[in-house]
């Protein structure tokens, strides 16, 4: 493995040979729903609380996986998983109850990423044959968490975003069928400035455009040589900031380049700026994106997840939020 100033380069070519997706029913009636694996009806999904929901989700993602790849659970290396929740309950109580060495991730909504830059850089190594990377979120569990009580009906300003309940898990395998991931570029922390909670897509996108500017840089790569470029979710607001930074960069994204959180949902949906959540570009790439190279309708795809690193302490003590994004690049075989 070279590393290349922010970006690591996987000579192994370690391969993300299957990957599963459920979702809420919001998320079932949006333009992606043909493509996600399971949509459920119930957001609990038959338990009794929210955040017990959004495990049993992440349970299934992983399991589904697995499945997907002929693997039993015992057969996974290690299970690379995240959520948005305090102590990563979601996926610290999935995680015990599979058979499966566990590293719990937290990059806000960019830890889908991470998680695959984390697995890709292990199986590359040799340390692992597969490993799993997951991740998943819940709107309920989001709002009562960083926002207010659902009982509150709080109005939300025309840029906020709506936390994509969803989960999302992808099994990296040194050897088998499917798109290799070729790099994965370690995003900076960065902060624009911002204060508002709400406003996460203007928060987020000078990281998703530092992060992709390295990625061209390191890579020795422009725009238009992917087919196509996403990035996690910065929303309708976020992702024409990033066109713009980009463009003050010398990078032109053009038509190539959609937002996981802006593909999400339709405007009648009334779903303001988009979605956002780790559960966003979880379940879009291993969905859409993976099913769209499997069909060889894309050949390489840039993924850049975003994450903005706040805490509920951090907004009511007035603190900016600062930001990350991690990418990685996946290449189908010529």
């Amino acid at each position: 493995m070279k590393r290349r100033s922010q970006t690591l380069v996987f000579e192994n070519r370690p391969k993300l040979i299957a990957g599963m997706s459920v979702v809420g029913k919001k998320e079932g009636d949006g333009p992606l729903g043909k493509y996600f694996d399971r949509i459920e009806d119930d957001p609990k999904m038959g338990k009794n609380t929210f955040e017990k929901g959004e495990t049993a989700m992440l349970t299934e993602a992983v399991e589904g996986a697995a499945a997907k790849a002929g693997l039993k659970i015992s057969d996974i290396g290690a299970l690379f998983a995240g959520d948005l929740l305090n102590q990563l309950v979601s996926s610290s109580y999935a995680a015990r109850d599979l058979p499966v060495p566990y590293f719990g991730l937290y990059s806000a909504c960019s830890t889908m990423t991470e998680a695959v830059a984390l697995a890709a850089a292990c199986v590359n190594a040799g340390y692992y044959e597969t490993a799993a990377c997951a991740t998943g979120s819940h709107f309920a569990t989001a709002e009562r968490q960083y926002r207010f009580p659902l009982e509150y009906g709080c109005q939300r300003p025309p840029y906020a975003q709506w936390t994509v309940t969803a989960a999302g898990c992808g099994i990296i395998s040194a050897d088998g069928d499917g798109p290799a991931v070729t790099h994965a570029a370690i995003g900076r922390v960065v902060d624009y400035g911002i204060t508002d909670a709400n406003n996460m897509g203007a928060a987020m996108a000078v990281a998703a455009m530092d992060t992709a500017i390295a990625v061209f840089v390191d890579t020795e790569t422009s725009p238009e040589d992917y087919d196509a470029i996403f990035t996690g979710d910065l929303g309708r607001v976020g992702s024409e900031i990033m066109r713009d930074l980009c463009r003050e960069k010398g990078a032109e994204l053009g038509q190539r380049y959609s937002d996981c959180g802006e593909m999400m949902f339709s405007a009648k949906q009334k779903c303001y700026s988009g979605g956002s959540g780790a559960g966003c570009s979880a379940s879009v790439l291993n969905s859409f994106i993976l099913g769209k190279m499997n069909a060889r309708e894309y050949d390489r795809v840039l993924l850049l997840a975003t994450g903005a690193l706040m805490s509920p302490t951090t907004s009511f003590q007035g603190e900016s939020i600062p930001s990350v994004c991690h990418g990685i690049i996946l290449e189908n075989d010529l």
